[in-house]
């Protein structure tokens, strides 16, 4: 077994050694299922990050999408009295408006994935903020026009964020992600894209068209999670989603030291995930300030970073070394 492989599962087994030892109500059977329950959001949104990561993107609008469903779903339900079916119908729709923008900017204008996410987040975060008039949507309020609201979140909407919903919706999304970017052409095809976007374009594959996919898929997740939130909450906050960013992103990239090669994937995503909620949980039950938490998940996702990189830099010189080892006709076959 190499370290780089198993690592992450040999830092959770010992973070849960840990606690259990430090923390004696960790082990319960309600604080388990409240870890697990609790990454939920995290998880999903990752994933969607992680469909970004194969093609050699990055999305950092995410966090802003799940706030501005978030607020769309709660306002649907509260201001207008929309039905479940067609409240969501509605927030996903609205959600994969981001993803279009952040599409145009990166294959129409060119402009690096970076840089063309960071502006969908700023630009989305004002439109939720403006959407929200300034403030939180909840059942009961008055609007800034004065108008009562007297739309109802529907109870069975609300059962969604009860532990068991939370933790199968999860596990659904885990397996179904799974198979189709890992067991299916579409998804091998995306990870190529991200190893070498040219050779891939060169064997006659529309490279355009997997990226679209990407970030639809990274919009769909973030919405997904944005319904879930609300689910959970009862209300629409001012930028709800902002917190699930930075999360999310360490979730993936400490997920990619699973794998050999340092991709993102799926299970190591949701093993980062998993990390990220153990070690928060304990944490807090050992009385850590909320406020150094993120101090403490900063330290580790660099330290996910220095591995991931690490692995880059040693894949870049084997080939480098294969290259000059073997003979020119022999590299051609």
């Amino acid at each position: 077994m190499q370290f780089k492989q198993y690592g992450l599962i040999s830092v959770i087994t010992l973070l849960v050694i840990l606690f259990s030892v430090t923390a004696p109500n960790f082990l319960t059977t309600d604080n388990l299922l409240s870890v697990v329950s609790g990454m939920a959001i995290v998880t999903i949104v990752a994933i969607g990050i992680t469909f970004s990561l194969s093609v050699d993107g990055f999305d950092l609008s995410v966090g802003s999408t799940v706030t501005l469903s978030n607020a769309v779903i709660i306002s649907l339900f509260v201001w207008h009295g929309m039905n479940i079916g067609l409240s969501i119908a509605i927030a996903l729709a609205v959600s994969l408006l981001v993803a279009f923008i952040n599409i145009i900017l990166i294959i129409k204008f060119k402009v690096p994935d970076l840089y063309a996410t960071l502006a969908t987040m700023f630009i989305v975060e004002g439109v939720a903020l403006t959407y929200s008039e300034g403030g939180s949507i909840s059942q009961g309020m008055t609007r800034q026009n004065g108008v009562a609201t007297t739309g109802k979140i529907p109870d069975a909407f609300k059962a969604l964020s009860e532990p068991v919903p939370l933790i199968i919706a999860m596990l659904t999304v885990v397996f179904i992600t799974y198979i189709l970017l890992h067991r299916t052409n579409p998804g091998r095809i995306m990870y190529m894209i991200g190893d070498n976007k040219q050779a891939v374009q060169f064997g006659g594959i529309n490279t355009t068209k997997y990226i679209i996919i990407s970030y639809l898929a990274s919009a769909f997740f973030a919405c997904l999670g944005g319904i879930l939130l609300a689910s959970q909450v009862s209300s629409a906050q001012v930028n709800s989603g902002a917190g699930y960013l930075m999360t999310a992103v360490a979730a993936a990239f400490i997920g990619a030291t699973v794998s050999k090669s340092g991709k993102p994937n799926i299970i190591g995503t949701f093993l980062g995930a998993l990390l990220i909620a153990i070690l928060e949980n304990g944490l807090v039950m050992l009385s850590v300030p909320y406020y150094g938490l993120n101090i403490i998940k900063g330290f580790v996702l660099a330290g996910a970073l220095i591995i991931n990189y690490a692995q880059f830099k040693q894949r870049r010189l084997n080939r480098v070394t294969y290259h000059s080892e073997v003979p020119v006709a022999q590299q051609s076959i």
